[in-house]
């Protein structure tokens, strides 16, 4: 393990956070100077109304727009890429992603139920309430189809998964049919992915179970590595394969759901983020599991900012630039790999 290398992109990566997170609150179709902006951050309890007239505009804007965005966009990257590192150590494949679970079949299922139901009009949560509770029910029958008396075998909660996305697209499909022209538009705008919209009413409920679940993954980094060795040789170590995919799919789940709840399903972050960071560094996970997650919330600003501004005062959507970015990225893994026959 190089130990320079992971702490020079360790460096990278933070001081890369803190510029994009900057770059998100200063830059949009309206730039704020940075003189002003700082004032503003270093004086986050100062009422509006003490501020000089010049302020309060930058004040309105960084507080009620741009910095509950940069949050949402910053802690839904890094939970994604935190979910994807997870997968991949336990399935021990890099192509693995947390999609495989139905999450993301599930969160649509939610979200349009929410929709149709006129539940997401009478509450300002309610797509994401919708899009959670429909990815923690995916994640469930597909662990439960999947698991057997022996244990959870992987490749049976693959299968699974692929069957229960199909079923739930499928009942997608069914509710669109006979939904109105409204709840058809509002349904197809959230399956592209945005920060758009994004409130501290939105983003301050699940934060403190996205900082659980982190923790709780990052504290399995060192039972993945010896999970990577074989399940019998991690036995022998002292781990409980099953035990420890029990929590990493429920924990991994939950996370996904939580930031897809907050942020819609943003596409690739989860797969194309961990993937460079383990060419970068390498496969310990102890790294890696927090370097994915400064990396997914690096990618996910860097990604909105762009989204914001290439066409402002319009915006394009971020799960459209992740996908842009992260669809020619798979097809690359998938030719890499089958040419070195990996996969």
């Amino acid at each position: 393990m190089n130990h320079p290398r992971i702490r020079s992109a360790g460096i990278v990566l933070v001081v890369g956070l803190l510029g994009a997170f900057l770059a998100a609150i200063l830059w949009g179709a309206v730039s704020l100077p940075l003189v002003q902006t700082l004032q503003v951050l270093m004086n986050p309890g100062t009422p509006i109304s003490n501020l000089p007239p010049e302020l309060r505009r930058v004040y309105s804007i960084i507080w009620h727009i741009r910095l509950p965005r940069a949050v949402v966009a910053a802690t839904a990257g890094a939970a994604l890429a935190l979910s994807g590192a997870s997968i991949q150590g336990l399935f021990r494949n890099p192509l693995a992603s947390p999609d495989v679970l139905g999450i993301s079949a599930g969160s649509s299922l939610g979200a349009v139920i929410a929709i149709a139901s006129g539940f997401s009009a009478i509450h300002p949560l309610g797509i994401s309430l919708g899009a959670f509770g429909g990815s923690v029910f995916a994640a469930l029958v597909v662990y439960s189809i999947s698991t057997q008396p022996g244990g959870t075998h992987l490749l049976y909660l693959v299968l699974a998964g692929l069957a229960v996305s199909s079923l739930l697209s499928g009942l997608v499909s069914g509710v669109l049919i006979m939904t109105q022209e409204y709840a058809l538009s509002q349904f197809f705008f959230w399956t592209m992915g945005g920060m758009e919209g994004a409130s501290w009413s939105r983003v301050l409920p699940p934060l403190p179970f996205m900082g659980i679940a982190m923790v709780i993954l990052l504290a399995l980094s060192q039972p993945l590595n010896l999970l990577s060795l074989g399940e019998e040789q991690a036995f022998s170590l002292g781990v409980s394969p099953e035990k420890l995919k029990l929590i990493i799919l429920i924990t991994a789940s939950t996370l996904t759901a939580l930031a897809v709840a907050v942020a819609g399903p943003i596409g690739f972050v989860g797969l194309m983020i961990p993937h460079g960071i383990r060419l970068l560094t390498g496969p310990n996970h102890r790294s890696l599991l927090p370097l994915s997650a400064l990396g997914g919330a690096t990618f996910l600003l860097v990604a909105d900012l762009i989204g914001r501004t290439l066409i402002a005062p319009r915006e394009i959507k971020t799960g459209i630039i992740t996908s842009l970015i992260g669809g020619p990225y798979f097809i690359y893994l998938i030719l890499r790999h089958r040419k070195g026959g990996l996969v």
